[in-house]
């Protein structure tokens, strides 16, 4: 069985993990010092304390909003989806934005993301001087309809 290879950076980390058997993704916590306040439409930091080594090319960490923290409290990563690749060894940093116009504060220790393990497909890119046309064709943003 392939495994994630976690390294604490700092002894206050919180190892990742999910909150259910069912869960697709794992907890990622702060790890600060003391609260955080991230004001409306700021843009925020937050070490993890966490290093982490996927088992090959074949795989990618990925950084995605918890879905209560974005809803209730607007809190969400800044590049909507953070991609760890698979020879980073450096930590693993969110950044979260706040969308809404009141502050939220963020404790130590608190649930800020979480991270899903994806395959990742590891095509080459091969430029052509045409491509294969589809029923749908060059259509773009709504084009295969409202419902």
């Amino acid at each position: 069985m392939e495994t994630l290879k976690i390294k604490k950076l700092n002894p206050n980390a919180v190892l990742p993990k999910r909150a259910t058997e069912g869960s697709a993704g794992m907890d990622l916590y702060a790890c600060i010092e003391s609260p955080v306040t991230v004001q409306p439409h700021e843009c925020v930091k937050f070490p993890t304390g966490l290093a982490i080594a996927l088992p090959s090319p074949a795989y990618g960490a990925f950084i995605f909003a918890r879905s209560g923290l974005s809803v209730k409290h607007g809190l969400a990563p800044a590049n909507c989806v953070g991609v760890v690749d698979s020879d980073y060894r450096g930590e693993v940093v969110v950044g979260l934005v706040n969308q809404f116009e009141e502050p939220y504060t963020v404790e130590p220790g608190e649930r800020i993301a979480q991270l899903v393990i994806l395959p990742v497909s590891l095509l080459e890119p091969e430029e052509v001087e045409e491509l294969d046309d589809t029923e749908r064709g060059a259509g773009g943003f709504g084009s295969s309809g409202r419902k």
